[in-house]
């Protein structure tokens, strides 16, 4: 519940404001302090204290503009309960446009971490300490990467009830149910007690609107679900549910000519592209390896064999993106 004064690493946020903290993380070679950013919006009501976070892989930018338009969105002075958001977790990834830390590591693998560990390692346990554990939801925001683009996308435990009752008041387009994966945040947080969603969308080092859109308008709804806000508009339409999904590789190296987008709802066996040569001859064809939605694809023509092209999430029921004008 709201605290009247609301603690992060030594740091206070007092009722009714919203306050910007610096968490101290490390120095940089240059003797350049480097600090993770903390915004809260401790509101003047009792309510759930949440969290929100993006770019825990530094590249992956989008979620860091969702968090934007959703502290806009709020008032603090109405707001029941606590908001505790923060935009840049991986900040020496984001710094060099990178997605992972500078020893290479991913951030998303080293959960729960350990003051003692390597840099990011000591940045998750930060994460956890300071932040994960003093709330009881949390909204873990993602978008594709390495030239991959996601249909804007939930990923969460389905067979939790509350968890599913989050995911379908979200409001995308799609919801897949996931296994936590060990090292993950959402793994660690899940472990601590707390319900997480994880939203991905977009294209990394890109601002997809629908992409941010859809997120920020799904991270509201959940906050009015926990009746920490006033009531939102709902979805269009209703949340697909898919158990299970699957990636299709290219079987040939070559130009890849894709005729179908994300969101589109393909059969079994169903062409989703051709292989050519530079010179226009065909080398393979790709076929949907399930009957259901493409969820994910990779933007970059150029293809290796064995590059994962297309992600489709096995349903038999088309979904409805809500294009944002």
């Amino acid at each position: 519940m709201t605290q009247p004064v609301f603690r992060i690493a030594d740091q206070t946020a007092t009722r009714g404001r919203r306050t910007h903290l610096e968490i101290p993380i490390a120095r940089l070679m240059s003797g350049t302090p480097v600090a993770l950013p903390v915004i809260v919006l401790n509101g003047k009501h009792d309510g759930p204290i949440v969290w929100v976070n993006a770019a825990i892989h530094g590249d992956e930018i989008g979620g860091v503009e969702i968090i934007r338009r959703v502290l806009e969105s709020v008032d603090v002075k109405t707001l029941r309960g606590t908001i505790v958001a923060v935009p840049i977790v991986n900040v020496h990834g984001f710094n060099n446009s990178d997605r992972y830390f500078p020893d290479r590591r991913d951030l998303n693998r080293s959960f729960p971490g350990s003051a003692r560990g390597s840099l990011a390692s000591r940045v998750a346990h930060l994460m956890m300490t300071e932040i994960v554990q003093q709330c009881s939801v949390g909204i873990d925001l993602h978008t594709g990467s390495d030239h991959r683009s996601n249909l804007p996308q939930i990923r969460a435990d389905l067979d939790d009830t509350q968890t599913l009752a989050f995911a379908e008041v979200f409001g995308a387009p799609i919801a897949i149910h996931s296994r936590t994966r060990d090292g993950s945040l959402r793994h660690a947080a899940t472990d601590a007690g707390a319900t997480v969603l994880l939203y991905e969308a977009g294209e990394a080092l890109r601002f997809d609107h629908t992409a941010i859109e859809t997120g920020a308008i799904g991270v509201l709804r959940v906050l009015a679900h926990l009746e920490m806000i006033d009531e939102v508009a709902p979805p269009l339409a209703p949340t697909v549910l898919s158990r299970s999904t699957k990636w299709t590789r290219s079987s040939r190296s070559g130009i890849l000519h894709a005729s179908v987008a994300l969101g589109d709802h393909v059969a079994k066996g169903s062409e989703l592209a051709v292989i050519r040569d530079p010179f226009g001859k065909l080398l393979g064809r790709m076929k949907a390896p399930v009957t259901g939605v493409v969820i994910g694809s990779n933007e970059h023509p150029l293809v290796n064999r064995g590059d994962a092209v297309f992600h489709v999430a096995a349903t038999d029921e088309p979904v409805e993106v809500e294009v944002v004008a």
